[in-house]
């Protein structure tokens, strides 16, 4: 531990056992602060994600656990019968209500993590209104305001109102956390947040290195032939992943050598409706979701990792799953936006090859390449695990996480020690 021992409340969402999207982060942060000597508490919902269904195991209005020599408080929220924007924000405000009324008992730092934006908007208002008030941080995994307008789900005065609602949020904190440096720009040209207020965090690969023993057993498993070219797309299946794109690839491979096998791993809100429009496709096959300690070795089952983004998202995210997909050691293929936050990350890790977003055809064609040229493949593959290694290891994370945490108290106390009496 370096520096004083501090008392942190976490606010988000998703944690633990959530496995995929911004829970492994959450867990890890909290884990990882903990085990470094800190006090730490989590508020967090019941699990749900990416399957949008309360998992089993996980009843009544409230419920305490202790994980990880962390203090975790669930608390129960709502769930969009079918997801919306409206149902959304529904989940989002039941929890934030619950942030509002639930005890935080007296943190030096409470950290809410955004998404959800709504709820860390709300939690941010209490902190500010608390007498003696504790420091406030916030992470920034999605860009609120950018990504209901590159989704299509808001436009003019309702999409004016997120952004007045993420900028309101993000200013009233001590410190602003973003996961890439790309974020930045938006923060402080349209959200108004004073950029000295604002740190770069990258997110870590938390996913193990694949035995190449277990992946070889997962593939034999699934009946995936040595002459396949297995194109694995892992994690949520939601509206910005536009896997539209996915299946119409499919289409175009049809049954005839040489064969791609087109895997969309996971579940989300999307998925029933994937299903029904990728029926009888022979180069398609849809998973659920595998057991955590499975995962490297569905990863390392693949011959290409993919990542496909719909058409205009750009700037408003960076998919979790590219941290795992680079440690894997598997090349990635991405279907996205040439000048967007994943072409550069591919660009920089070396690890992948992009085409643009909504071209199914040259989707096809890059994974038939990928999976012909074994020796690109082998090289794209290293240079992901090397990134990884290099850039994105949790040691560093949680060292630049320890050093936000402990800036924001020491300088919110300098702050009240300066104020007049």
């Amino acid at each position: 531990m370096s520096g004083r021992r501090l008392r942190v409340a976490i606010l988000g969402i998703n944690y633990e056992p959530e496995s995929t999207g911004i829970a492994p982060y959450t867990t890890g942060l909290a884990a990882g602060l903990a085990a470094r000597g800190h006090d730490v508490e989590v508020l967090t919902g019941y699990p749900h994600y990416p399957q949008w269904r309360l998992r089993e195991g996980y009843h009544g209005f409230r419920s305490h656990e202790f994980r990880d020599r962390v203090h975790v408080h669930r608390l129960r929220h709502s769930l969009p019968r079918r997801y919306s924007g409206i149902g959304r924000a529904s989940m989002e405000l039941a929890f934030g209500m619950q942030l509002l009324t639930t005890r935080w008992g007296q943190p030096d730092v409470v950290v809410g993590v955004s998404p959800p934006l709504l709820a860390t908007a709300m939690a941010a208002a209490r902190v500010r209104l608390t007498p003696g008030r504790p420091a406030l941080g916030i992470i920034v995994h999605d860009l609120y305001s950018r990504g209901v307008v590159e989704t299509g789900m808001l436009s003019g005065r309702a999409a004016r109102a997120v952004r007045v609602v993420e900028s309101a949020a993000t200013r009233s904190a001590d410190g602003v956390a973003v996961i890439h440096s790309g974020f930045c720009a938006d923060l402080v040209d349209q959200l108004g947040v004073d950029p000295g207020r604002i740190s770069v965090i990258r997110n870590w690969t938390h996913v193990e290195c694949p035995d190449p023993r277990a992946a070889a057993a997962f593939r034999t498993a699934r009946g995936w032939s040595p002459d396949d070219t297995v194109v694995v797309h892992a994690g949520n299946m939601g509206a910005k992943q536009g896997l539209d794109n996915v299946i119409a690839a499919a289409r175009l491979a049809g049954p005839a050598p040489p064969r791609v096998r087109f895997v969309l791993l996971g579940d989300g809100h999307q998925r029933p409706r994937l299903e029904v429009a990728g029926a009888g496709l022979p180069a398609l096959e849809f998973l659920s979701p595998v057991p955590e300690d499975e995962f490297p070795a569905a990863l390392g089952a693949a011959d290409v990792l993919l990542v496909n983004e719909l058409p205009g998202v750009a700037q408003m995210a960076v998919p979790s799953k590219l941290t795992s997909y680079f440690a894997s050691g598997r090349p990635v293929l991405a279907a996205t936006d040439p000048d967007g936050f994943t072409a550069g990350e591919i660009d920089a890790s070396g690890a992948g090859v992009c085409v643009p977003a909504g071209r199914p055809e040259l989707l096809l064609r890059e994974a038939i390449r990928l999976g012909r040229d074994h020796d690109l493949a082998d090289r794209l593959g290293t240079a992901g695990r090397r990134y990884a290694t290099e850039r994105l290891s949790t040691v560093a994370a949680l060292d630049r996480y320890e050093r936000w945490v402990g800036e924001l108290a020491a300088s919110r106390r300098v702050r009240t020690q300066e104020v007049p009496r």
